[in-house]
């Protein structure tokens, strides 16, 4: 007798439920994933592919700060602050290609895999970007920019609403690459001029309409973003680089030679530096920032808005952790020039960012902010008589001030209006 003969009318109910759930899954992954995002009631999340992305992000921005640190000159801080531009304009290209599709889609994911492995080429020669590795850098970052598009393009195809706004895109990415790669082959003076024309070729394009004779200018009601991605990127973007300067306070306590008094005041000014600038943008504009993009009659516009803000106030942050490992180091240390432009230069860039994206989302920039930038320049003149442990403590002070006015203002306001 075969075992188990009699249990088969015991077990058809089971067998034809189990045939059934293996249907059903077997059509789930035949189902294809659309190369667009869905457009719908639910806003478009941010995928886990999006957030592995980024992670070469982290490592470029850890690059950068490391790069400002080593030289603390006038030069290198300028062609920092381009490298800086590169990389955001890097990310924020992508952040919109990953808006618009579907970063779950085999074929975009793949391609967001290859744009990772270029990317961390480009941001390892960060360092060396201006001396003997600035044909890797420019070469990498030029078959970001261009090889993305074109991928798109092909995918579109000729007809598609959205053809001739990444056509556009394309061409002013293939002159920026010409000036990149331009660059590469330079010396380091025409390095940085070449370059600095191709970073206003990416980031002034946008304002135009990414306009080229023959082939018109887009609008921005042409680019059906979701807000709400957007502004969740954007405030990831943030986070990351809050992280970095979080790290940079860490390590430099680690690296002392040893936890005195002045080692731990240091690294608790740093932390209240950092809460503060988390407090200024994360309780009280990050949520607004969402729903006024979300709710706008016109969500391309404050998005792309998003982005040109961002890059200030991201700047500002990476030049604050130079700023803090500064601190950290030599406590008791005499500010000097360079060091005083480090010092006082990154809360400044970081608190105009602060009043822009203030002026985005709430259509004024505050007169918190407007005394917090003259406070900090009237400290200017004491910081060069005094160490950067007390200086610290004064920033830190101005930026706890600052963080819980913008508090009592956001719990007095009932909400945001979008700006004109």
């Amino acid at each position: 007798m075969r075992i188990g003969a009699g249990l088969g009318p015991a077990l058809d109910p089971l067998l034809l439920d189990f045939s059934r759930r293996l249907k059903v899954g077997s059509d789930d992954m035949a189902r294809p994933t659309t190369f667009l995002r869905e457009r719908g009631q639910h806003e478009a999340r941010v995928t886990n592919e999006e957030l592995f992305f980024d992670l070469i992000y982290a490592f470029a921005v850890t690059q950068l700060s490391h790069r400002l640190l080593d030289e603390l000159s006038l030069t290198n801080a300028a062609q920092t602050l381009v490298l800086w531009f590169g990389v955001w304009l890097g990310w924020q290209y992508t952040c919109w290609v990953t808006n618009w599709f579907n970063p779950e889609a085999r074929s975009l994911r793949y391609m967001l895999f290859v744009v990772m492995a270029l990317g961390l080429l480009v941001a390892a020669a960060i360092p060396e970007a201006f001396a003997d590795r600035g044909l890797v850098f420019a070469l990498g970052y030029a078959t970001i920019q261009v090889g993305r598009t074109v991928f798109v393009l092909l995918h579109l195809g000729p007809s598609h609403p959205l053809a001739a706004n990444f056509t556009r895109i394309l061409g002013w990415l293939c002159i920026s690459a010409i000036l990149w790669i331009s660059g590469g082959v330079a010396g380091e003076k025409l390095r940085l001029l070449f370059w600095i024309g191709a970073v206003l070729c990416e980031y002034i394009s946008p304002m135009t309409g990414f306009w080229l004779p023959g082939l018109g200018r887009s609008q921005t009601s042409d680019w059906t973003v979701d807000g709400g991605h957007i502004a969740e990127r954007c405030q990831l973007f943030v986070m990351m680089a809050l992280g970095e300067s979080v790290l940079v306070s860490g390590a430099s306590v680690s690296q002392a030679e040893s936890w005195d008094l002045p080692t731990i005041l240091a690294l608790a000014v740093t932390l209240i530096i950092n809460i503060s600038i988390w407090w200024m943008y994360f309780n009280t504009k990050s949520k607004l920032g969402r729903k006024v993009i979300e709710g706008s009659s016109d969500p391309g516009r404050l998005a792309a808005y998003f982005h040109y803000v961002h890059v200030t106030l991201i700047g500002g942050i990476i030049v604050v952790a130079v700023a803090n490992e500064l601190i950290i180091a030599e406590p008791h240390a005499r500010i000097e020039g360079p060091e005083a432009a480090v010092l006082v230069g990154g809360p400044m860039l970081l608190l105009l960012g602060n009043a822009l994206y203030r002026k985005i989302i709430i259509g004024s920039i505050g007169r918190a902010y407007s005394v917090g930038l003259l406070l900090l320049a009237l400290l200017v003149p004491p910081a060069l008589h005094t160490d950067r442990l007390l200086y610290g403590a004064l920033l830190a002070f101005v930026l706890a001030v600052l963080a819980a006015g913008e508090e009592a203002r956001s719990s007095r306001q009932a909400g945001p209006a979008e700006p004109t």
